[in-house]
């Protein structure tokens, strides 16, 4: 029983668990565990005690950050299979629809059907990212202190909310978001809003 309490109290069976113990010291731990009770009860009790803790203290991921990244991967295979890159006008308070119209009426940039948010890239360069952006419902909060973000409506219509302000927006509307103010997006229509998206280097 010694032998067991100061084992359990040696702290390598929650090195254990964690993966961080040496291929030696797992072979230890998994004699050890085979022939006294007690030590397996420990690596059980460890275990579940650290999902309790991931559980209690997880972080909600944010929604727009997957469809962004696979917008980054579909983009640069575009680019690999030949697509020249190219740089679409910046979004001020005179864009119009029209202005983007070679990449709206591009076949091959339509939004699937199971997405909450899906987006296609159409430019790139380090100080500039614009894309073509579908929200079912809404985009969550968040904060730009390095950045401009940029909105053109193009189908559908929103609430952008910046602060304690609702913006309602139509197709054909601009709007810019300013720095350093917390913002989110919510979907007006019974459709998706479609907008051009560019995010500019502050």
């Amino acid at each position: 029983m010694k032998r067991s309490k100061e084992y359990i109290e040696s702290g390598i069976l929650e090195q254990y668990v964690l993966g961080c113990t040496s291929q030696a010291e797992s072979t230890e731990v998994h004699l050890m565990a085979a022939t006294d009770p007690a030590i397996r009860l420990e690596i059980k009790a460890i275990g579940e005690a650290l999902e309790a803790y991931a559980m209690e203290h997880a972080v909600e991921p944010n929604p727009v950050i997957k469809p962004f990244l696979l917008a980054t991967i579909d983009y640069t295979e575009r680019l690999k299979g030949g697509e020249p890159a190219t740089m679409p006008p910046v979004l001020n308070k005179n864009s119009v629809i029209e202005d983007y119209a070679p990449w709206l009426n591009r076949s091959d940039l339509l939004v699937p059907d199971d997405d909450d948010i899906f987006a296609k890239i159409i430019g790139y360069t380090p100080e500039a990212v614009t894309a073509i952006v579908w929200i079912k419902e809404y985009a969550p909060h968040e904060v730009h202190d390095h950045e401009f973000e940029k909105f053109l409506i193009v189908e559908g219509t929103c609430d952008i909310v910046v602060g304690d302000e609702v913006h309602a927006l139509v197709p054909g509307d601009y709007f810019a978001i300013p720095l350093h103010k917390n913002h989110l997006v919510k979907v007006t229509s019974s459709i998706p809003c479609k907008v051009i998206l560019q995010r500019i280097a502050a």
